[in-house]
């Protein structure tokens, strides 16, 4: 009983440090596993790195504009499948945002519901 207690205490904790500020990531996993998936095309780790600070950057200025709730589920989002990337935060931020100013009628065509 207070091992499941103290595991939604953690969780929530989490959820709100989320929340309050950018998590921080090490992309260099990330960067390392793109870097390699695009050999012969160009794309260097330093490239990738000065994507990674400029998404982050970002996501520090724009932050608190985000939905707290759509913050939490792109964190979580963003470390299934490999490493985290800001990049990827920040997109799927954006795209929850946007979603959200579509007509009703756009917003059923992309949940199905519309057909």
């Amino acid at each position: 009983m207070f091992r499941h207690f103290a595991a939604v205490v953690l969780v929530s904790n989490m959820a709100l440090a989320v929340a309050d500020d950018v998590p921080k990531f090490n992309v260099e996993p990330s960067c390392r596993a793109t870097e390699l998936a695009d050999v012969g095309r160009g794309r260097t780790l330093e490239m990738c790195k000065k994507e990674e600070q400029d998404a982050h950057d970002q996501l520090d200025k724009q932050w608190t504009q985000f939905a707290v709730a759509d913050r939490n589920k792109c964190a979580q989002l963003t470390h299934i499948g490999g490493a985290p990337s800001y990049v990827e935060l920040l997109v799927c931020l954006e795209m929850a945002r946007d979603t959200k100013s579509l007509p009703d009628k756009d917003k059923n065509l992309m949940t199905g519901k519309g057909q």
